[in-house]
């Protein structure tokens, strides 16, 4: 049995276009609801992200005060080194009046001295040559004064002591370089000479007397 289309061709041809139409408009829609939702989900994202990002602008500014005053500490305790190290470099590290007290209890009424000089000699090392071993400065004592001689050596120097006198015998000598071996302000203790010499006392009397020098060295530093 055939079947007999009684709806006319134009009939079915407007259907089409309204089921099309109505399937474009409904995509469409969708789309428009996916962009309104997207825009809702990104208006809002930037707004938290705004917000947080004025929240943490106190923090940052705080931040970049701790690192500005940071910056300056740092600084302060850069300039604070440089004036130890010079300070450490300046200071000759002997105690002027101990050395002294300590040369008046070891020195005996039998012996009376003309100088006392201190030599300060920079450490060298042996690389540099036996001919510039020491680089030396003098400071000199004579009737309790200290007088610098020069330009003192910065920094690691050790300070040889050079003494000059008389001694009524020539036992006191030996005796003075013992108490300067066994005492602790000293060492490297030797002679640099002794020899007679005649002296004039007060009352216009000639007498036989001891003249000497004695070198030795502050026994404030360590060698390695």
């Amino acid at each position: 049995m055939k079947e007999i289309d009684f709806l006319p061709q134009w009939y079915k041809s407007g259907r089409q276009r309204q089921i099309s139409y109505r399937t474009q408009v409904l995509g469409l829609g969708g789309v428009l609801v996916v962009m309104i939702v997207w825009n809702f989900v990104t208006t809002h994202s930037i707004s938290k992200a705004r917000a947080e990002v004025e929240q943490s602008r106190p923090m940052q500014a705080e931040a970049e005060s701790v690192s500005r005053e940071f910056a300056g500490i740092k600084s302060e305790v850069s300039v604070l080194q440089q004036k130890v190290k010079s300070m450490e470099e300046i200071d000759s590290r002997i105690d002027v009046a101990g050395v002294l007290a300590e040369m008046s209890f070891l020195i005996d009424d039998n012996i009376v001295l003309g100088k006392v000089e201190f030599v300060a000699e920079r450490f060298v090392s042996e690389q540099q040559g036996k001919a510039s071993r020491r680089t030396a400065a003098a400071a000199r004592v004579a009737g309790g004064n200290f007088v610098g001689k020069g330009t003192l050596p910065l920094g690691n120097a050790r300070f040889k002591v050079v003494i000059n006198g008389v001694a009524m015998d020539a036992s006191d000598i030996a005796e003075l370089i013992c108490r300067f071996e066994e005492s602790p302000y000293f060492c490297l203790v030797y002679p640099s000479f002794s020899r007679n010499r005649k002296m004039k006392a007060g009352d216009g009397k000639n007498f036989q007397a001891s003249e000497f020098e004695i070198t030795c060295y502050l026994a404030n530093y360590r060698e390695k």
